[in-house]
């Protein structure tokens, strides 16, 4: 079965969640991602959790397009974890009947964490989500090896690890790590490439994340040995965000791209499977 390309939120931001269901539809992605919470504090999101207007304007245009929303973002499991603190997040989640959850760790006592994540799962579970902790190397869950620990200790049946290629290159995460987590604990992947290395603090690493990613094939990433060792039928995100080459492009050229990249680098790494 061949992969599902999803339009992350970050590949084609500040475009509103409605804009992008066209734009995805014009371009052949199968899906797209949704951001209804920041990041960080004063980071962008769409409000379809507090503007019922917009929440019905996408809505409408999944109907229209018949292109769905994969995931949404992001929601990070601190110290202080509530799980009435997500009900907004999680209503608007079922309402786009969206299939997984972009998780993120930020408690560094893994025990609570993995208590957290579970109630979490638990929470999310009676909308039909998946709860995808995500490894990133400046967070409490700093490779594959981490978040897959945590997720089978929660042991919740909704519970998943999500590889981001970025992540992966840049953690002490290796290509048998990312072979060795089980199928049914992946939902989706999310695909990209950067500068080969790794950098010096996490500031760096935080804005090749959000800011600097290129686009897959132009950097250093071994994208074709992650995709070998991924299921061959992982729905793939593709999160491309660039503050230099996406204003300069546009989200529709640089959508296009990226697709057509992601596509290229699938193709060598399904042929060199096939005749490893």
């Amino acid at each position: 079965m061949p992969h599902i390309y999803s339009l992350a939120y970050l590949t084609s931001a500040p475009m509103a969640p409605p804009d992008a269901l066209v734009l995805a539809q014009k371009l052949g992605y199968q899906a797209i991602g949704i951001r209804i919470a920041p990041a960080a504090p004063d980071g962008d999101f769409s409000p379809l959790a507090t503007d019922p207007a917009i929440l019905r304007e996408t809505i409408r245009r999944i109907d229209d397009t018949g292109v769905p929303v994969f995931d949404v973002e992001i929601a990070r499991l601190g110290a202080d974890f509530a799980p009435d603190h997500f009900a907004p997040f999680l209503e608007t989640a079922g309402r786009l009947k969206a299939r997984a959850i972009l998780v993120a760790g930020d408690d560094p006592n893994e025990t609570r964490l993995t208590e957290s994540f579970a109630k979490f799962c638990r929470v999310a579970a009676p909308y039909g989500l998946t709860a995808d902790l995500e490894f990133m190397p400046w967070t409490a869950v700093k490779n594959a090896k981490a978040a897959l620990r945590i997720v089978t200790n929660a042991g919740e049946p909704n519970g998943r690890v999500l590889v981001d290629a970025l992540h992966a290159a840049r953690s002490a995460t290796t290509l048998d790590d990312i072979a060795s987590l089980p199928r049914h604990l992946q939902s989706y992947a999310q695909l990209c490439d950067a500068p080969a290395g790794i950098p010096a603090t996490d500031a760096e690493l935080i804005h090749t994340a959000r800011c600097a990613r290129l686009l897959p094939g132009d950097g250093g990433i071994d994208l074709d040995g992650i995709v070998r060792v991924l299921p061959d039928d992982l729905p793939l995100s593709l999160e491309i965000p660039n503050d230099e080459w996406l204003p300069k492009l546009g989200a529709e050229e640089w959508g296009r791209r990226a697709l057509a990249a992601a596509r290229r680098i699938v193709a060598n790494a399904t042929d060199r499977k096939a005749s490893a």
